[in-house]
């Protein structure tokens, strides 16, 4: 078929358009195709390149190193394996002591230091986990002592580190030695009891990782619970001075008011072993969320029993707690914090063998190893320091002052003025960037002058009453309890 020439000439040029837009089209559409393809691939590589970033990082940890092919892992816990290290580090003896605390300085100052503490040492432990995720070096207070003061630092901490926890782990001891006075209505020996308890915490201390670790502090949980709860119902039942309260007791000494202030203090001092707590984490940035859920039920915890046996035992309020209550609820409450009593001062134990272990094999892969050599030295380690917990508790047999003496000179700094300290290093030269970090920076320096004021004053305090003999005789086969404490 002839068409006119414009008409072709038209036809001929809509075709070409038809071709240049079809051929744009393809072109548009290969471009996406291609763009889109560049995205996925660049997206998978970046995934890639952080799995494998990710990968690196947990085989060069800067502690334990690359555990590829280890015996023995450590970072190996979840989130609630560290809730509940916390908390059975946390709440065996400071609940046990708050009641007669809240007592020797009345109900309203009582609840005011329990929450304000609590708060404090909250937001001091999420500074811990914040130092461990900017220094991920960092497994102890010693490591960040050395960080920021050099080796003179490093060593100074270290001690002070191992010297709180063995102190810790004789408070347990000595809870022990009380537990089975009350059970066995002083059948034996005191020293016998003691190094009864020291030979169970010895051996159930032997696992090297606390994962293992953790899934004593399951029991240990239920046990201080259901302990203090059938306490808290035999004082109610048998109400030795109920309602025999005051908001605020008026004349009260300095070196008595100081004292239950130091109790409290124990009673938020796992600050010690936080570090090495999130050094076994899979995830070190869940340790916030292991340390929000133990500090709440903790808080709620202490506000609970102290104000419960308070009201119902009044001015015969023991310390320890549970001597509150009739013989035989004694007997059966004592029988069930067992578990707790020792399992608290076994992660304790767990946390002091760590560091000298790790300090010992440091360099090397003996850690990680199941041989004759990292086995015994574990051991060794084990066996020495529990020897000194024992050698303490019975130097010290009375689990007041003992209790009053750690919080005075090592809590005070771990939970709060040492906290303060690393977020001042941390944020060293931004102190002054906006009004929210000068807020912050007035904080800390408040908290560490806190601190030091705490120890200073706790000291104090603690010193008197070893100069005035409340200690008691060392190393007694005579029975280290009694219903009533006078502080």
């Amino acid at each position: 078929m002839n068409l006119p020439c414009s008409t072709a000439h038209m036809t001929t040029q809509k075709a070409r358009e038809a071709s240049t837009s079809t051929a744009d089209s393809e072109t548009v559409l290969l471009a996406r195709n291609t763009t889109h393809c560049t995205a996925l691939i660049t997206t998978q590589e970046l995934e890639k390149g952080e799995s494998q970033r990710d990968a690196h990082q947990q085989q060069e940890d800067p502690i334990f190193g690359n555990e590829d092919g280890a015996d023995v892992h450590y970072r190996t816990c979840e989130w609630w394996h560290a809730a509940f290290l916390m908390m059975a580090d946390t709440i065996s003896l400071g609940a046990l002591a708050l009641p007669q605390a809240v007592e020797t300085i009345g109900l309203v100052p009582g609840i005011i230091l329990l929450i304000g503490l609590g708060i404090l040492a909250t937001y001091t432990g999420y500074i811990i986990g914040q130092f461990k995720l900017a220094y991920p070096a960092m497994h102890s207070f010693a490591d960040c002592g050395e960080l920021i003061a050099g080796p003179v630092g490093g060593y100074a901490m270290a001690f002070a580190q191992v010297f709180i926890l063995v102190f810790i782990m004789a408070a347990h001891l000595l809870s022990f030695a009380i537990a089975i006075n009350v059970i066995s209505e002083h059948a034996n020996c005191t020293v016998l009891f003691s190094f009864g308890g020291l030979v169970v915490s010895f051996f159930m201390g032997l696992p090297r990782t606390l994962r293992n670790v953790s899934y004593y502090t399951i029991v240990s949980g239920v046990s201080i619970i259901v302990a203090i709860i059938v306490a808290m119902y035999g004082i109610a039942v048998a109400r030795p001075d109920m309602g025999n309260i005051l908001a605020v007791q008026p004349h009260v000494p300095l070196v008595e008011g100081l004292a239950p202030v130091n109790k409290i203090i124990l009673a938020y001092s796992g600050h010690v072993a936080y570090f090495t707590f999130c050094a076994e984490l899979k995830n070190p940035r869940s340790f916030t969320k292991a340390l929000a859920f133990q500090q709440v039920l903790t808080v709620a915890f202490y506000l609970i029993v102290s104000m419960v046996m308070y009201y119902y035992a009044g001015a015969k309020i023991a310390s320890p707690a549970l001597a509150s209550a009739s013989p035989l609820i004694r007997k059966v409450s004592f029988g069930l914090a067992l578990p707790s009593i020792v399992v608290a001062g076994v992660v304790n134990g767990t946390v002091a063998c760590k560091y000298v272990y790790l300090r010992l094999w440091s360099g090397t892969d003996t850690a990680h190893r199941r041989t004759w050599r990292s086995v015994g030295s574990w051991v060794g380690v084990c066996a020495g320091l529990w020897s000194v917990a024992f050698i303490i508790a019975e130097s010290v047999p009375s689990f007041s002052l003992l209790l009053g003496l750690i919080g005075a000179v090592f809590c005070s700094w771990f939970s709060y003025g040492l906290p303060g300290l690393l977020w001042l290093y941390m944020n060293k030269g931004r102190y002054l960037e906006s009004r929210r970090k000068m807020a912050l920076t007035a904080l800390n320096v408040c908290i560490f002058a806190t601190g030091a004021a705490m120890c200073g004053l706790g000291l104090w305090s603690s010193g008197t009453e070893l100069r005035d003999g409340k200690a008691g005789e060392p190393f007694t086969c005579a029975d280290t309890w009694s219903p009533v404490f006078d502080l």
